[in-house]
């Protein structure tokens, strides 16, 4: 049986010591270290690499942390029952820049929580449940945790819900995404543009990820780099970028 968020609300965070591997060295993480005297957004989830986990739940607070900063928030902390290097492997493959992950490999905090349950038809073992908590000073505020149902429900932990609580006003950018060119002069001035403007972007250079002209034309019509989105909206090259800041600052 899982607890309910009202039965959470308002008590500490358990206290646990975690094994993790920051930039690749062994060191032992406290609960003290990672909530007190601060201001945490947590989520939990059921394993690194999983499908939810790795198209929507991770990717949409990594996108978000930003923004939950902008408002108050000290830390974005994702928690599973994985160990260290399995976390580590799967936060640089989804380039989770924003995200601080913490492994618990033997559930010790999970369990502290309630919410480690049983995975074993999956051959998962031990697993945590889904849930998102925002944290002050290692005391829950408020905790979102899915409803206890067959499968793996994805409805109240999600990054939009949990910034609604934070600030229901708080504006959400539209991401922005440029197709570059190494060595393009034009790509370095959009790019210096962009960042002395302050605008978060993923840039998505062709050597890397496969986009050639042919594919640059396909997807926007034009052969010349860089090329620029903002949510789906076309902008276009580095004049373009720079009129399009020049514009948002008026």
């Amino acid at each position: 049986m899982l607890p309910t968020a009202e039965a959470l609300e308002g008590k500490r965070v358990p206290d646990v010591r975690f094994k993790a591997r920051p930039d690749d060295q062994w060191r032992e993480l406290s609960t003290d270290e990672l909530f007190k005297g601060k201001t945490v957004v947590v989520f939990s989830l059921p394993g690194a690499f999983t499908p939810t986990c790795s198209s929507t739940h991770l990717p949409r607070y990594n996108e978000l942390a930003p923004v939950m900063r902008a408002n108050g928030v000290d830390d974005v902390i994702c928690i599973s029952v994985n160990d260290a290097f399995v976390m580590n492997q799967w936060k640089a493959g989804q380039d989770a820049a924003n995200i601080n992950v913490i492994p618990d490999g033997n559930g010790d905090f999970t369990e502290g929580m309630g919410m480690l349950v049983d995975k074993r038809d999956l051959g998962f073992g031990r697993r945590s449940w889904r849930y998102a908590m925002l944290v002050r000073d290692g005391v829950i505020e408020k905790i979102f945790i899915e409803p206890d149902k067959e499968g793996d429900p994805f409805e109240v932990s999600d990054a939009d819900t949990m910034l609604r609580y934070i600030n229901p006003d708080a504006k959400v950018p539209d991401p922005v995404v440029m197709f570059s060119r190494p060595g393009c002069p034009h790509c370095a001035r959009a790019k210096k543009a962009l960042n002395e403007a302050g605008i978060a972007f993923n840039d998505i250079p062709e050597d890397q990820r496969m986009i050639t002209t042919n594919v640059l034309r396909g997807i926007t019509g034009r052969m010349t780099w860089p090329q620029v989105f903002e949510g789906g909206r076309l902008i276009g090259g580095a004049d373009e970028v720079q009129a399009w800041i020049a514009s948002r600052a008026q």
